[in-house]
């Protein structure tokens, strides 16, 4: 295929990424808001359903305003090699074709990020907080800012210096032996995430003595499930949304449990989401879920490996030359449609196993407590509880609130 008809697939291939999500989000925000379930006539009311409303109308609102900007500043870089540009102006102070993609690759994160710092800033501190969930303060979100860009520099940056070198050292070949590394990696980090990387971001401390541990502890010995790393993470500090996490695997396993999921709830409803993290991890959940990333990032290396040299993906996106970095943006691109497919088949294993782990917590502890759990959790983070099937096909990981219910207290 010659430059310009790759040029064409690039912007075809964005456009309809573009139509589709934002299709699906129409579909789904002007979806009818229904009658109050009997199941949650406790918990909900019609002030309360319209706000859950006006706070998803306000989501969408704002995804298309800043998806739309997106959307047209990525086209008109296509158009008018804008890629291509900065490829050319960065080549004429340096040499290194190494170096080069370095830096190539950090002039586009920090501009795509200084671009959308206003309209993180505007979610955070407008529409988050004027439907009463943002607990942040400006020094928090900027010194986030400056953390996450600390980790891209260390982690991001060191990850992709390895693939770069990588391909530069052993061409189209490289794929396979930067799958084993990423792989290493990414078991790595599921086993010291929150001894490591949360608490840059956030205060983790052991869960204190009283009614909550003893129920927990009382619980996970019922179940023949050996832990002792119970923690509770200052969530509050960002925002009121409450939720609970397990991560690592054998002795370093832990849950982890936002200081607002404990404000919020009683300690059986607390005890039943740990049983339902617990489940997870007796049906190989966590395992499956690892299995899964680690062959996806080989589908994806492996296409990669396939258009690294590609001279005229490099003149598509206004190159004068063949560059790595370039067919790398260009192929992010073209990626984007089997990612979208990948990403629906995740989200099917992904709710079956919710509903497993639900039935494990239900088997093992009792359904109503969850139940309850799940209730407060969604009416208090003003979730859509009548989303679209289609928009719930394509973008659910855990299946809509009415139907885990339903098998909670059937």
């Amino acid at each position: 295929m010659d430059a310009v008809s790759i040029k064409y697939l690039l912007v075809g291939v964005v456009v309809f990424g573009f139509l589709f999500e934002k299709s699906l989000s129409f579909l789904n925000s002007r979806r009818n808001v229904p009658a109050i379930p009997k199941t949650l006539d406790q918990y909900l009311d019609e002030k309360k359903l319209k706000n859950a409303k006006l706070y998803q109308k306000a989501n969408f609102n704002f995804g298309l305003i800043s998806g739309t900007f997106s959307f047209i500043l990525t086209i008109l870089m296509i158009c008018f090699g804008v890629f291509g540009w900065i490829d050319e102006s960065l080549r004429e102070y340096i040499e290194n074709p190494l170096l080069l993609s370095l830096i190539y690759f950090a002039v586009i994160f920090i501009g795509s990020d200084l671009i959308s710092i206003p309209f993180d800033y505007y979610h955070t501190f407008r529409i988050e907080e004027h439907f009463g969930f943002n607990k942040s303060n400006r020094a928090t979100f900027f010194t986030d800012k400056l953390k996450g860009y600390l980790l891209s520099i260390v982690v991001g940056g060191g990850l992709l210096a390895l693939l770069l070198w990588l391909i530069h050292q052993i061409g189209k070949d490289f794929w396979w032996q930067f799958w084993i590394l990423a792989s290493i990696f990414m078991v790595f980090v599921n086993l010291f995430y929150t001894a490591w990387i949360l608490p840059i971001f956030n205060k983790l401390t052991p869960l204190q003595s009283g009614e909550l541990k003893e129920k927990l502890i009382a619980y996970i010995a019922k179940v023949n499930f050996p832990l002792e790393n119970l923690f509770v993470i200052d969530g509050s500090k960002r925002s009121s949304k409450a939720n609970a996490f397990f991560s690592g695997f054998g002795k370093r396993k832990k849950v982890v449990l936002y200081d607002t999921l404990i404000e919020q709830h009683t300690p059986d409803e607390i005890v039943a989401v740990l049983a339902h993290e617990v489940g997870h991890y007796k049906k190989k959940h966590i395992l499956i879920g690892m299995l899964s990333g680690v062959i996806q990032v080989g589908i994806l290396l492996f296409i990669l490996s396939q258009f690294i040299h590609s001279q005229n993906m490099s003149m598509a996106l206004g190159g004068s030359e063949m560059a790595i970095h370039l067919n790398i943006i260009g192929f992010t691109m073209l990626f984007s449609p089997i990612s979208m497919i990948l990403g629906i088949f995740m989200n099917m294993i992904s709710r079956k196993h919710e509903f497993e782990a639900d039935a494990y917590a239900k088997e093992t502890f009792a359904g109503e407590p969850l139940a309850e759990a799940l209730k407060t959790l969604s009416i208090n983070s003003l979730s859509n509880i009548n989303p679209h099937p289609w928009y719930v096909f394509v973008n659910y990981s855990h299946p809509p609130l009415i139907e885990r219910l339903k098998k909670l207290e059937g």
